[in-house]
């Protein structure tokens, strides 16, 4: 398979991380022309829209699943760093000077980075089939500051399949989060394929 033979339904056939870390390496240097432009995919500019109305212009911003940095794209002259799973996406991330530091890390495990480092967390693309569950919350929790603002988004069938719901359920019950609000967003813009109608959701919490 090619770089270029890869789409959206092979991303939601991704089965863990070495899955993931292989698809997008091959994927990565073509990805923002096959995938983001090609199929009108907006949903980071609007995720980025809903940080940036969430967080001060000094907020220190950690973008997980970071992948090229098209949320990134959409933060310019704010302090973003990024982390990410595949080494090829990193440096085409890299490339674009998008963001103050790249990291190479496994969302699924413990992350070499201090405790209360970040502002806010922002993610697109990366809590969807096969990628990365709540399992990943704990760790986000320890790396960030008290009152920091998480605006990751997510699609219906992995809310309700991975256990999101109840995971953030039982966050804001034991008092480490705030109650989520939602948002709707469009995914795809001026598209013509079988996913143009998509809907995407994100959770917006703070980490009390």
């Amino acid at each position: 398979m090619t770089e270029a033979d890869y789409d959206l339904e092979d991303a939601y056939q991704i089965k863990g991380p070495e899955d993931a870390r292989r698809v997008y390496g091959e994927w990565a240097e073509n990805y923002d022309q096959s995938f983001g432009a090609a199929w009108g995919y907006i949903a980071p500019r609007e995720i980025a829209a809903i940080l940036k109305g969430e967080v001060s212009a000094s907020a220190e911003i950690l973008d997980i699943g970071a992948g090229t940095g098209l949320v990134a794209e959409h933060l310019r002259g704010r302090t973003v760093d990024a982390i990410d799973i595949t080494p090829e996406m990193i440096e085409v991330a890299r490339s674009k000077g998008l963001y103050r530091q790249l990291m190479l890390g496994d969302l699924t495990k413990v992350l070499d980075i201090p405790d209360a480092s970040y502002d806010a967390v922002v993610s697109c693309g990366t809590f969807t089939h096969g990628h990365v569950g709540p399992e990943c919350f704990p760790e986000l929790l320890r790396i960030t500051k008290p009152g920091a603002v998480f605006a990751c988004g997510t699609i219906g069938p992995v809310l309700d399949g991975a256990g999101f719901g109840s995971a953030l359920a039982r966050l804001v019950a034991l008092g480490q989060i705030t109650p989520v609000a939602w948002r709707d967003i469009p995914i795809y813009e001026g598209a013509d394929h079988p996913h143009k109608d998509d809907r995407g959701l994100v959770m917006v919490f703070r980490k009390v």
